[in-house]
């Protein structure tokens, strides 16, 4: 039979998979190929100009209104540097002075940003507004603002619980926990307190619910929880989001409410990286293609794809991880035990992760090891990721790590000796499978 091979993107490069004879390869799903906007900054300024479900930003705006802005951090592509100087102008427009603007850092659990991280990222208006960076844990700068239907205890940053009007920029991406990223997200986890983000991430750590990537958000407990959280803040919310193709361009930008845009923004981006699969595979190959930064943002690729192999099956994943782990707590996590034993006392131990308390493990990746162990009895794992060294490895034995693409073929081949259909995810860190029988 003909040579089949993959060709999937490994950082600037690219690499090549040769499938084994008697393998088929049943489809090489791709995000939709739209083209980037010419001159994002138009589009932003169109945005602002024709907002969704609220009046414009600067009929918001009055003399003397503390504004906060909240952008997300390094781990998220949205382009601040494009966004923010226009929403300023807007603010400006509106006759709100500079002084009256704080710039808040969307970090959740993540690590401050430094001074010249933030202005990398933001641009020259750093020298012109004030700024800080959240802290979860600070109580003295956090505000109670009530419980939520499902519990959540909403603690939010001081400064934002206290503006006379919020403008949250961020991107909005498919999000293995959220379904999407964008909207009231880039507040709750962003800027809450660790206690609710605890809290509302842990919603999602059941059967039905692990892996919520690309699926509707109606069905979704812990975003609903998130935006009624959202909801308790007395200023105004207006959002500016991103939607952004496969490198990373700007293709639209929505703004006004941070529901009725959001959901017209999701809407957009499901278009663009939802896949149809034909079929449940025996093999998925996917890559974590764009998401190459670090193992954290990079095993998004295993999280988007692995509903599209059937279980019992083999998912092969590609992690470029060009600057090694990142901040990934659970690879710190030193845990007793190994993968037998992983997998034979898995089920009391998904019954115990939301609840029991693990040194160094935080809340997001609590949420990671539910997923890991859900995963991990689904399939048999096989991570390349050369990046990574060998006492990270031991800390993660949900995978197995392989050396070579060729050895993870070899392996996938001992387990599937016959006939095995493949599907591949060149760009599995935005991609996710919509299956038959599940709307997109």
């Amino acid at each position: 039979m003909d040579t089949q091979a993959i060709t999937l993107p490994w950082g600037d490069e690219e690499t090549t998979l040769v499938l084994p004879e008697h393998w088929h390869l049943n489809g090489v799903l791709e995000p939709s190929t739209k083209p980037g906007i010419t001159e994002p900054a138009l589009e932003v300024r169109r945005s602002l100009e024709s907002p969704i479900g609220s009046p414009r930003l600067s009929d918001l705006a009055e003399q003397e209104m503390r504004v906060v802005v909240v952008i997300d951090d390094l781990s998220r592509p949205t382009p601040v540097d494009l966004i923010l100087p226009v929403v300023l102008e807007e603010l400006e427009r509106g006759g709100v002075r500079q002084q009256d603007i704080t710039l808040v850092t969307a970090l959740g659990v993540h690590r401050p940003m430094s001074a010249e991280e933030l202005a990398a990222r933001v641009g020259g208006v750093l020298d012109t507004i004030r700024w800080e960076n959240h802290d979860c844990d600070d109580v003295d700068r956090l505000e109670m603002l009530g419980v939520t239907r499902r519990g959540t205890r909403v603690l939010i940053n001081s400064r934002v619980a206290h503006a006379d009007a919020i403008v949250s920029i961020g991107c909005i991406e498919p999000h293995i926990i959220a379904s999407f990223g964008g909207g009231y997200k880039n507040l709750i986890p962003g800027v809450a307190g660790r206690e609710t983000i605890a809290h509302n991430h842990t919603l999602n750590c059941t059967a039905e619910t692990f892996n919520m990537v690309g699926q509707p958000i109606e069905r979704n407990p812990m975003r609903l929880d998130l935006e009624e959280a959202g909801q308790m803040l007395n200023a105004p919310v207006f959002i500016v989001n991103a939607v952004l193709n496969s490198q990373q361009e700007v293709i639209q930008v929505v703004a006004g409410d941070p529901i009725e845009a959001h959901r017209q923004g999701v809407r957009d981006s499901a278009g663009l990286y939802g896949a149809d699969v034909p079929a449940l595979a025996d093999v998925v190959i996917t890559d974590s293609h764009p998401m190459d930064q670090d193992l954290r943002q990079g095993v998004k690729s295993l999280a988007n794809t692995i509903r599209a192999v059937r279980r019992g099956g083999v998912h092969i994943t590609l992690v470029r991880a060009t600057e090694g782990v990142g901040v990934f707590g659970l690879a710190d996590s030193d845990l007793p035990l190994g993968r037998r034993a992983l997998r034979l006392l898995a089920p009391l131990l998904l019954r115990l992760v939301p609840r029991v308390k693990i040194e160094g493990l935080g809340e997001e990746d609590r949420f990671f090891l539910y997923f890991a162990l859900q995963a991990m009895r689904h399939a048999d794992l096989l991570l390349y990721a050369p990046t990574i060294p060998m006492d990270v490895r031991a800390n993660l034995p949900f995978v197995t790590f392989v050396d070579s693409v060729e050895e993870a073929l070899a392996a996938a081949r001992r387990r599937l000796p016959k006939r095995a259909e493949v599907l591949a995810f060149p760009y599995g860190g935005i991609t996710y499978p919509v299956l038959p029988d599940v709307a997109p």
